[in-house]
């Protein structure tokens, strides 16, 4: 059986039954596989594995000046927002522009910006760019930052976009917190390279009588805390899992005097019905440690059992970390989720729009000067994150987080599970092609395996600048 993980705010329970592979087969072999994106990712995939990168060859993707930076504003962004982050786009020129190119710096702003509806391969059309690594001599830069909300920039696009691009995303309500966010990152990047040695917490709690919590402990968390600090000495590693985890616990880690460098957390995520007035402020949330499980649980989630925006209060102190966070919907709510997407012919929306986490904007534009970048999933999170066939897959996690807490930008950082993606996306259009065109009998494990995974490592996003680092190099 294959559970999502996720807890429904509304009821206490599940967010979805779980589901035998037959089911998700049946859903899988309804997925479309001959699209423009499809085929980048079988190309994306081949490349990958003859050892090329996300920029192109002789690209070094931890310098700016030859990786390029742009933004990528909403139609109708207003003027306010692109003058609060003023201070942010000064930044990112001179670094970018220090190496002698200056077109390699760009705004996609008033006629160059995103326009509703249009797909990532019209988008980079426009200015004559087509499939291939990034090259910012080409006409589009590696690192881009989205700015505005996902009903006017969708999530798709940003997952397209982010096969062979750094790509990350901002969005607040007021001028204001998009202030907050670019001080925030200024003032980390001016503070120069740490003399404390690398440091990372991880934190996961371990629900009474819940399967999810307990695989993602016992075999992500606390094996990957042990694999992390085997390979370096000079590396701090911290683990809070069970009791431990706490949500007292996990705000001091946040709001400590001294904050890790990294944060990786691994638990439910709260989402509450569409029309609940606790949707928006409260899906993406971290359950933590206090939640008695399903067994105890007693109707619907009380805000005393996990984290949310609303934890963050005015006056903490919230620091300049990178959060990696393996919760459902941790870094967003897209209108329909996958699996009601592909499993039903007449899917509802689960949201009256797709929302980025209230959480992650939080910590992001702090007034205290906040987190720099929350990565975590827009949709459900499956165990195939970690687990494959019954074995630990742990290399995507502790490669991305290494190259975290060695200075690497998120965006780079990530290119672990963008390969990942790419891979799992060939598999699974042509294992689709095979049952569909050529007669061979479907593995409803492996097909439901395929799809799940294929799910999961598309979803992971970046909220926040992809350029920023934990750690000064």
């Amino acid at each position: 059986m294959f559970q999502a993980n996720g807890l429904d705010g509304a009821t206490g329970g599940y967010l979805h039954p779980a589901l035998s592979a037959d089911q998700l087969a049946g859903v899988a072999i309804g997925e479309p596989i001959d699209t423009p994106e499809v085929r980048e990712l079988r190309w994306w995939h081949r490349l990958r594995t003859e050892q090329t990168y996300g920029v192109a060859q002789g690209i070094d993707p931890t310098r700016f000046e030859e990786a390029g930076w742009g933004l990528i504003a909403a139609a109708d962004l207003a003027p306010a927002v692109l003058d609060a982050l003023e201070p942010l786009r000064r930044l990112r020129c001179e670094q970018v522009t220090s190496g002698g190119h200056p077109d390699f710096y760009r705004e996609f702003v008033g006629e160059h910006a995103y326009r509703r509806g249009e797909s990532k391969q019209q988008f980079l059309g426009r200015f004559g760019v087509g499939p291939g690594p990034a090259n910012p001599a080409n006409g589009v830069p590696y690192y881009l930052l989205i700015v505005g909300q996902p009903d006017t920039v969708p999530f798709s696009f940003q997952y397209q976009l982010d096969v062979a691009y750094a790509v990350g995303r901002i969005c607040f309500d007021t001028p204001g917190e998009y202030a907050a966010y670019a001080r925030a990152v200024v003032a980390a990047e001016a503070a120069g390279e740490p003399a404390a040695p690398p440091r990372i917490t991880l934190w996961s709690p371990t629900n009474p009588d819940d399967a999810a919590t307990r695989l993602s402990t016992e075999e992500l968390v606390v094996p990957l805390a042990a694999a992390l600090a085997a390979q370096s000495s000079e590396l701090t590693v911290e683990a809070h899992v069970g009791a431990a985890a706490s949500k007292a616990g996990l705000i001091d880690v946040l709001t400590a005097g001294s904050a890790p460098d990294v944060v990786f957390t691994a638990s439910h995520g709260v989402a509450f019905p569409l029309g609940d007035d606790r949707q928006e402020s409260d899906n993406g949330a971290l359950v933590c440690q206090e939640w008695p499980g399903p067994r105890a649980a007693d109707g619907a989630l009380t805000d005393d059992v996990y984290l949310s925006g609303a934890d963050i209060v005015d006056g903490t102190a919230v620091h300049g970390s990178v959060v990696l966070s393996f919760a459902c919907f941790g870094a967003g709510t897209p209108l329909m989720d996958d699996f009601t997407r592909r499993a039903f012919t007449d899917p509802v929306a689960i949201a009256e729009r797709p929302f980025v986490a209230r959480l992650p904007q939080r910590l992001l534009a702090h007034e205290s000067g906040g987190v720099l970048a929350f990565v975590g999933h827009v949709d459900l999170a499956w165990g195939c994150s970690f687990q494959w066939r019954g074995q630990r897959q742990l290399e995507v996690f502790r490669s991305a987080l290494m190259d975290l807490l060695d200075g690497y930008p998120v965006g780079a950082a990530m290119e672990y599970f963008n390969q990942r993606y790419a891979e799992l996306s060939a598999d699974l259009t042509s294992e689709i092609d095979d049952i569909r065109n050529f007669g061979r009998i479907p593995d409803d494990f492996e097909l439901a395996s395929l799809w799940t995974a294929n799910n999961d490592a598309r979803n992971y996003t970046i909220v926040g600048d992809p350029a920023v680092r934990a750690r000064r190099r």
